[in-house]
């Protein structure tokens, strides 16, 4: 897409009147164009939640996320200033990173800043997709948080903002204060979840660390973006369509 071309699709909302020949040829110039495309890439940092790379289609269903249009991953790094219909946001979905696809994007507005939102959602996508992760920081805020999810249910969460909160019990890569080999049960206290470790280090654990994306870094497939309402378009953009084969 030349510039503000993908802009402009979302604004006019023309998402939901691709066909399939439309859709067909926009994968293809989006896998050859991303070929092209030299890491380093920035992923924000902030929100994001990941699913497993060959189980990623569920995704869509459990945000109810909607006509999606393929795109390349520097295209979907502009998610956030994307504009569309007041009551409808993008979101992006990443190529294939190591195995995984991470979610980025207006998911304040898509899901929602509660916390039973921000927790359906981790649920919903390991459901659908086997398995999920979200991560969260707020450094201004003071806020931490990390969740694993298998098969809608969530099997380890730690949340920091004034006091920490664990669920589940450790992963097998977690070192914790007790595990330090300079502590002395004898003489060092300790809680039984202490020294669990800080959303920017158990994403390098679980999954991919988003920022950056390196040249080392296995990328396969094209990125998404999607909506989060359907039937967005309007007439008369048949035209625009035309323009970019």
């Amino acid at each position: 897409m030349r510039e503000n071309r993908l802009d402009a699709l979302l604004e006019a909302g023309f998402t939901d009147r691709l066909g399939q020949r439309d859709r067909k040829l926009l994968a293809r110039r989006a896998s050859l164009k991303g070929m092209g495309e030299k890491p380093p890439f920035y992923l924000p940092t902030s929100w994001w939640y990941v699913v497993p790379g060959e189980n990623y289609e569920g995704l869509f269903a459990a945000l109810d996320l909607h006509d999606r249009v393929p795109v390349t991953f520097r295209e979907g790094l502009d998610v956030a200033d994307l504009s569309a219909r007041p009551d409808a946001y993008p979101v992006f979905v990443t190529p294939e990173i190591d195995g995984w696809r991470l979610i980025f994007g207006n998911l304040d507005n898509v899901i929602g800043w509660g916390w039973d939102d921000m927790m359906g959602a981790v649920e919903r996508l390991s459901a659908r997709c086997g398995q999920a992760q979200m991560f969260f920081e707020d450094i201004a805020g003071g806020a931490d948080i990390w969740v694993v999810a298998q098969a809608g249910r969530i099997r380890r969460r730690y949340a920091r903002e004034s006091n920490p909160e664990w669920v589940g019990e450790p992963l097998p890569w977690e070192t914790l204060a007790v595990d330090d080999e300079d502590f002395d049960p004898e003489f060092d206290e300790a809680e039984p979840n202490e020294g669990t470790a800080d959303a920017m280090t158990a994403c390098e654990y679980l999954s991919v660390h988003p920022s950056p994306v390196d040249a080392d870094t296995e990328i396969r497939g094209h990125g998404w973006l999607a909506m989060s309402a359907p039937n967005v378009g309007h007439e008369g953009l048949e035209e625009l369509a035309r323009s970019w084969r």
